[in-house]
């Protein structure tokens, strides 16, 4: 969804974490229970994007044996 989308990590986490708390409250009837599910799992879709985005945009800075600098593309393990 579009208001997804224009998310910013950090909002897109907030929301995730507020449906996860009304979701382990127990208090949701299983209709909304199961529409949380769903919004959820896009906003970790949404999140995990955002990560994989800025993990491709940051570089590694390497110091070689002879003293010279280099950058190489950051590599998550």
């Amino acid at each position: 969804p579009a208001d997804i989308q224009a998310m910013s990590f950090e909002a897109a986490l907030k929301a995730l974490d507020e449906i996860v708390a009304r979701l382990e409250s127990g208090r949701v009837e299983l209709e909304e229970s199961i529409a949380l599910y769903g919004r959820g799992a896009l906003l970790k879709r949404h999140c995990e994007a955002k990560l994989r985005a800025a993990e491709e945009k940051i570089e590694k800075i390497v110091v070689a044996g002879d003293g010279s600098v280099s950058a190489q593309a950051f590599r998550s393990e």
